[in-house]
């Protein structure tokens, strides 16, 4: 059995821009911070709870509390809500398929690893007629770092589906690569243009423009997982 675990935000849901414009707001409503850093690669752990401590951090002097962090999250998992009510999210081109295809397969088992928090997650996913519950999966709730969320995915895999031979992880940003590296798996790329030349020269084995190709993605799939 073969573990195939996806990023949301940029792979199974478009809602990277959704995600930063929230954050951004939340960060100027909540704490009245302004001028926010929102290339994401420029921090030393790339989720939710990463970037929030860095910037809180930075800004105050001082982590977050508990109480801040909560604040913090409700008001942007409200501004998420109220977006996607406004125009659901929709899916990445294929991933209904894709998911429902390698459920179905003898072969192959899904689990979830993200730098969102678990409640916009999961909301992100309803929107797009996908279910974060589906699957094991671990979040920005989990860690601030993507190798831990990674591998805490990877044991809850484990744990509903039992062993797994082999582990694929698909996503869209450089920081999952270099996560991937420094678990060391194997890393499927999502993205277009000049972000797909920077995934390959990261270390991806393919990347794909989205997952229309589901035939293409699986025999890909199938090569990967039979090589590593």
């Amino acid at each position: 059995m073969r573990l195939v675990i996806f990023d949301i935000d940029g792979t199974l849901t478009p809602t990277m821009n959704a995600d930063e414009g929230c954050l951004v707001r939340s960060c100027k409503d909540v704490f009245g911070f302004v001028d926010i850093d929102t290339d994401w690669s420029h921090y030393p752990h790339t989720t939710d709870s990463g970037i929030f401590d860095d910037v809180f951090t930075s800004r105050i002097g001082r982590p977050p509390t508990e109480q801040e962090i909560l604040q913090f999250r409700q008001h942007f998992v409200g501004l998420l809500a109220r977006v996607s009510s406004e125009a659901a999210f929709g899916a990445v081109a294929g991933a209904p398929l894709l998911l429902s295809r390698l459920a179905d397969s003898a072969e192959h088992r899904v689990a979830l690893a993200t730098g969102a928090w678990r409640d916009s997650a999961r909301l992100k996913m309803a929107s797009a007629g996908l279910c974060y519950d589906d699957y094991p999966a671990a979040s920005s709730d989990d860690a601030f770092d993507r190798e831990s969320i990674i591998r805490l995915s990877m044991r809850r895999a484990g744990e509903r589906y039992g062993e797994c031979s082999s582990t694929v992880y698909v996503g869209d940003g450089v920081w999952d690569a270099r996560a991937c590296r420094n678990v060391g798996i194997p890393f499927i790329g999502v993205a277009t243009d000049g972000r797909a030349s920077r995934l390959s020269e990261e270390g991806a084995v393919c990347v794909f423009p989205d997952l229309s190709d589901v035939d293409l993605f699986l025999s890909n799939l199938y090569e990967i997982t039979n090589a590593s």
